[in-house]
């Protein structure tokens, strides 16, 4: 709900900005100063998309993390997307989104917002392991199991081409990868 409302807010927002301008100087130069920011926009995205993607190449090539090309890379297609959308706000968003010191200063403010959640993350994964080991659970236990079929044909409507299910008669128990199996 709270997206529709920001879209809602930021079209009723673009739609004033191009009433005021268009009264203030005129339709013409309205839609001038329009075309020439999707001219620069597009031209801008052109040129720090290639930029970015050798960056990616470098990185690659060197076998170094390329995180800051890659998140580069997302903010210059979120610029180049505001961009295309009609109206100046957006463009100005998009115009700031491709200039490489104000997208930087916008990858130090996400990448803090992600450790932020990642730290967050891993506190829950500590608690609830904490909880399991509380309650008398231990890492790696496993529960054993049977499967019954209730019905009383052989076949299944999930089979392919009807042919019968055949199970194991036994119990099967799952075996951890990194233990030796238990017989």
């Amino acid at each position: 709900m709270p997206i529709l409302v920001l879209l809602l807010v930021a079209g009723v927002a673009e739609l004033a900005v191009l009433v005021a301008l268009g009264q203030a100087i005129g339709l013409l130069p309205t839609i001038g100063l329009l075309v020439l920011a999707a001219v620069l926009g597009s031209w801008l995205l052109r040129r720090e998309g290639r930029r970015t993607l050798g960056e990616v190449r470098e990185a690659a090539r060197m076998r170094r993390s390329a995180d800051r090309e890659i998140s580069d890379g997302m903010l210059i297609a979120a610029g180049g997307i505001l961009i295309v959308l009609p109206g100046f706000l957006s463009d100005i968003a998009g115009l700031l989104l491709l200039l490489p010191p104000t997208r930087a200063l916008v990858r130090k403010r996400m990448m803090r917002a992600a450790e932020k959640r990642a730290k967050q993350m891993q506190d829950q994964v500590w608690l609830h392991q904490q909880r399991f080991n509380r309650s008398g659970g231990r890492p790696g236990d496993f529960i054993d199991g049977e499967v019954i079929d209730e019905d009383d044909d052989s076949t299944s409507s999930g089979s392919a081409a009807g042919t019968p299910i055949i199970l194991p008669p036994q119990s099967v128990r799952a075996e951890r990868l990194d233990e030796p199996p238990q017989r």
